[in-house]
C-alpha cells in the first residue's frame, strides 16, 4: 500500500502508464458540471491528475476549483495548458492530508487509485473535507480490475459499506453515458454530507 507514493506516481506518469487517463472530460461529469448554477462552487478535484475536470470548470467560468495530486508532474503540466489557472488552486499534496472544506468533491478515478485499505478512510476524509449539504459526485468502477496495482475495482455492495454510514445516498447506480472504455462498468454516485 506504501508502496502507492508520489515517487510511484511520478514514474507512471514519466513512462506514459497512464491509462486512466481519458485525454479529455468524461461525459458524465461533462453533464453533470453543465447542469450546476452556482459558479462559486468551491470545488475539489483530488487525485486529479492532469486535469480535464478542473480545466473544463475553470473554462467556463467556476471560480473556486482547486486540482490535487500526489505527483508534481500532472500539475505542472496543467500549468503549461492553463496559465491562467490560480497558482495557490494547485495543491500538491497527499488528499488525507488536505485540510479545508468544499462544496463539491469530484471523483474520477482517485478512488480506484488507492489500495483498498485505504477506502474506509477515503470516506472519512471526504466526509470531513466537505461542508454540511456538500455533495461528493462522481464515477467509481463496477468491476473487480486488479488486486496488485491500481486501478483497483469493487462492487455496487462493498462502496455502500464505506459510503452509507456517513453520507445520504442521491444516486448510486450504474452510469449511463459513461466513456466507451468504461461503459457497462461505472457507478455514478451523488452522495450528500447531512
Amino acid at each position: 500500500m506504501s508502496d502507492f507514493n508520489e515517487k510511484y506516481w511520478t514514474d507512471r506518469y514519466l513512462t506514459g502508464q497512464t491509462q486512466w487517463d481519458a485525454g479529455n472530460i468524461t461525459t458524465p461529469l461533462k453533464e453533470y458540471f453543465d447542469k450546476l448554477q452556482e459558479r462559486d462552487l468551491k470545488i475539489l478535484i483530488p487525485g486529479g491528475g492532469n486535469g480535464y475536470e478542473a480545466e473544463y470548470l475553470h473554462k467556463a467560468g467556476f471560480s473556486e476549483v482547486y486540482l490535487l495530486d500526489i505527483s508534481p508532474l500532472p500539475l505542472q503540466q496543467f500549468k503549461i495548458r492553463n496559465p491562467h489557472f490560480p497558482e495557490a488552486h494547485l495543491l500538491l499534496q497527499d488528499f488525507f492530508k488536505l485540510d479545508d472544506q468544499f462544496d463539491l468533491l469530484v471523483e474520477q478515478t482517485f478512488f480506484c487509485a488507492l489500495h483498498p485499505s485505504q477506502r474506509t478512510a477515503y470516506a472519512k476524509k471526504a466526509h470531513e473535507l466537505l461542508k454540511p449539504g456538500g455533495h461528493l459526485l462522481g464515477l467509481l468502477f463496477d468491476a473487480p480490475l486488479n488486486e496488485d496495482f491500481p486501478p483497483f475495482g469493487g462492487s455496487r455492495e462493498e462502496y455502500l459499506e464505506y459510503f452509507e454510514p456517513l453520507f445520504t445516498i442521491q444516486k448510486f447506480e450504474p452510469s449511463y453515458n459513461s466513456i466507451k472504455p468504461r461503459a457497462g462498468r461505472e457507478l455514478w454516485i451523488d452522495l450528500v454530507k447531512p
